[in-house]
């Protein structure tokens, strides 16, 4: 994996604001390289360090391994979730 490209999204991560999130392509989009899959792959192997709840995929939702431990951070972020699942219309963050 291209170490750039994973310190490059790790930073994005790390800019999202509690209570928004950002999809998986959108970082792709905004970094102008890679794609929904590199980011995930970057955020399956390195994301433990930042606040990786505020990465979903487009639908709102996570791998169901994630959802449980995500629920309480969107809990106690105030992040807008229905059946959960992120409201990403309603949580996507400034700048996305």
């Amino acid at each position: 994996m291209d170490e750039e490209f994973t310190e490059a999204v790790l930073e994005v991560v790390e800019q999202i604001p509690p209570g928004c999130v950002a999809t998986y392509g959108l970082i792709a989009e905004r970094l102008g390289r890679g794609g929904a899959r590199q980011v995930g792959r970057v955020m399956s192997l390195e994301g433990g360090g930042v606040p990786w709840w505020r990465v979903v995929r487009a639908d709102g939702s996570l791998p169901a391994h994630l959802v449980i431990d995500a629920q309480q951070h969107w809990r106690d972020e105030g992040t807008p979730v229905r059946s959960g699942r992120v409201i990403v219309k309603d949580a996507l963050a400034p700048d996305f």
